[in-house]
């Protein structure tokens, strides 16, 4: 009989806000008979994690959880982002500057527990790093190109470079034509090589980093790019970057993808 692997020394918190203007009280909507924020979190207790712990915005997000067996922690509403939730639940746990939290978003109830480990134990293996993420190759041209799709690019020590909407890195001898301003058009008739990277949207950080964090002021370049990674990189933190071989399940933000991932899990 095999055992099971001890614990690592992280946290998996949750953050989970029933605003949402595309899918209303999205953290209890149902997937085959639990909310979905339960299945997120049924998913990440597969995960090594000390502790795994919902940090609501809700006393129906909080009830919920705990008709489940899941803990969760009420946090103030007026936060702006889900980083500024898990600091406040840093703080409401008593967690240590230096200890690892992972940040698993409340609405991806398909969520690989290997790579809430994964993600978790690189930050612990790189203590010059403040976050840790993920990426996985891209392998469709539509991808690459689609401002949807953000991608990373990443040093020799696979610490990040950049993220960004656009697609990079800039193949400048893999261009057929010039740049178009058609909706989904593409100067590129093929991927570059090595494939580039399509950012995963899990987080690791070390807790005094989340409670710095929010005090930081926004870079124009987060703001340009509407990605809050960027802040972290402009203000001189490391980011290291773990690439898996597969690309996640899908997450959920509008009732197509609830639909797509009920049909998943009822089959």
């Amino acid at each position: 009989m095999r055992l099971a692997p001890p614990h690592r020394d992280f946290s998996v918190l949750i953050p989970a806000r029933m605003a949402s203007s595309r899918l209303p009280n999205k953290p209890l909507a149902d997937i085959a008979g639990l909310p979905m924020v339960v299945r997120v979190a049924q998913r990440a207790m597969l995960s090594t994690a000390a502790q795994v712990v919902v940090a609501a915005d809700d006393e129906r997000i909080v009830a919920a959880c705990a008709a489940h067996g899941v803990q969760a922690l009420l946090t103030r509403q007026d936060h702006l982002s889900g980083s500024d939730r898990l600091a406040e639940a840093c703080q409401l746990l008593g967690l240590s500057h230096e200890a690892v939290v992972v940040n698993v978003q409340g609405d991806e109830p398909l969520i690989e527990p290997a790579l809430i480990d994964q993600v978790a134990q690189l930050l612990i293996d790189r203590p010059e790093a403040s976050m840790s993420t993920a990426a996985h190759a891209i392998s469709q041209l539509a991808d690459f190109c689609n401002p949807n799709v953000v991608k990373v690019v990443t040093d020799a020590r696979q610490m990040a470079l950049y993220f960004s909407r656009a697609p990079i890195p800039w193949w400048r001898d893999g261009q057929s034509a010039p740049p178009s301003s058609d909706q989904g058009s593409t100067p590129f008739t093929e991927l570059p090589s090595p494939p580039p990277l399509r950012h995963v949207g899990i987080y690791a950080y070390r807790a005094g980093f989340l409670a710095q964090f929010p005090l930081l002021p926004p870079a124009p370049i987060e703001q340009l790019e509407s990605l809050e990674q960027l802040r972290a990189l402009w203000h001189g933190h490391r980011i290291a970057v773990h690439t898996t071989e597969q690309a996640p399940g899908p997450g959920i933000d509008t009732p197509e993808d609830l639909q797509r991932v009920r049909t998943l899990l009822g089959a």
